[in-house]
């Protein structure tokens, strides 16, 4: 009697397509429940280091600007849509509202917007502060990268909006 005879099968009762599949099963099994992976592609090494950053929410519609943010508090910081966790809020200012106006002489001159319908429509400049890791591409917060730009949300007890990072300082 032969090993593996003319059908392709061992001892004329298992396929060898049909060994090498539950052998391939074995493996994987055996790869997944014994060497599980133990690093991921989403760690980050670097130095935690406490930073700064400065966000800026144009164009909020709020009734009260001054009692919406204060500083001392916390806020939870949303990056890129993946939370972070709690920051301080170091420090809150609101900017004022204005309009280029056209003079005589032909220069221009920045006054108050009278338009009472931005009334209740301010800019908010506020400067948070935390830890973050510091890598070669620059400061991460969480999982993502804080840069010039990056949108980031404030969510609280009373608030939730959108507001874009202008300054990232890391502190010394």
């Amino acid at each position: 009697m032969a090993i593996v005879d003319s059908q392709g099968r061992l001892f004329g009762k298992v396929s060898i397509l049909d060994v090498g599949a539950v052998l391939v099963i074995l493996l994987v099994v055996v790869g997944i429940f014994f060497f599980p992976g133990t690093s991921s592609v989403a760690q980050i090494s670097g130095k935690t280091k406490p930073v700064e950053v400065d966000v800026m929410a144009r164009g909020l519609g709020v009734l009260n600007a001054n009692n919406l943010i204060q500083a001392g508090t916390k806020t939870n910081l949303i990056v890129r849509n993946q939370p972070y966790g709690q920051v301080d809020i170091k420090a809150v200012k609101s900017l004022p509202r204005s309009v280029a106006v056209p003079q005589p002489d032909g220069s221009v001159k920045a006054l108050p917007d009278p338009r009472p319908e931005l009334a209740y429509t301010t800019d908010i400049l506020i400067t948070l502060t935390g830890k973050a890791n510091i890598t070669a591409d620059g400061p991460v917060l969480g999982n993502n990268k804080v840069k010039v730009g990056t949108l980031v949300e404030l969510e609280g007890l009373t608030y939730d909006f959108n507001a874009t990072i202008i300054d990232v300082r890391v502190v010394k």
